[in-house]
């Protein structure tokens, strides 16, 4: 099986209908964790910072994702300027692109939001998300249009979407901020059908050479 690293897990959106591998997931939040483990119960999940387990174990997976934290780039932090108080963009999200397009051998994904400032690296854009790959991706249509509102009401609606009841979520974050940064699953599954076909040909290629 293929061994795949899932960083900032969360309630494993993106994962859901993967197959055939090995998955380990990383994330800190201990009640998402929890819930994500009642959802995948053969997935190794793992309550740590994912920025360092990513630096300290890349070389034993042969696929990553990782969704670092996205509040920081969205272009709702812009509008709100003034109104709360502003902060940084955090560049660890580009810590991780430099550093897997250099160290890593395998193929990764990295997913965020589509920033308030031109990205410092070129991405991938694909409905309402960025993605940084050193793969092509296909093209993607989420059907994610008439999701609106605030609150209760959308917390519903995309609990509909994602087929998962966010209410269960009893921690600390905003319900609706996790339901709405979820990666949907069909996407995931593009993605990570696409990631494994290229990694199946080469090891194909690679034996037939020695054959």
């Amino acid at each position: 099986m293929i061994k795949v690293l899932n960083l900032y897990s969360c309630l494993g959106g993106n994962r859901l209908l993967w197959e055939n591998c090995q998955v380990t997931a990383i994330e800190l939040d201990e009640e998402l964790a929890n819930l994500y483990k009642e959802r995948f119960p053969n997935d190794k999940v793992i309550i740590a910072d994912a920025h360092q387990y990513l630096l300290d174990h890349y070389e034993e997976f042969e696929f990553i994702w990782s969704s670092p934290p996205c509040p920081s780039h969205s272009r709702l932090a812009l509008s709100n300027k003034g109104r709360t108080k502003s902060k940084y963009p955090d560049f660890k999200l580009y810590e991780e692109v430099v550093f897997l397009q250099n160290y890593f051998s395998g193929k990764f994904v990295v997913e965020n939001v589509i920033p308030y400032y031109d990205p410092l690296i070129q991405a991938q854009k694909r409905g309402r998300h960025l993605y940084w790959a050193n793969f092509s991706l296909p093209p993607i249509d989420e059907p994610r249009n008439g999701i609106i509102g605030n609150g209760k009401d959308r917390v519903e609606k995309l609990s509909k979407y994602h087929n998962y009841d966010f209410r269960k979520y009893k921690g600390k974050q905003p319900v609706c901020k996790i339901a709405s940064n979820l990666v949907h699953y069909e996407t995931g599954l593009i993605i990570y059908n696409t990631a494994m076909n290229i990694i199946k040909s080469s090891t194909n290629t690679q034996r037939s050479l020695f054959d």
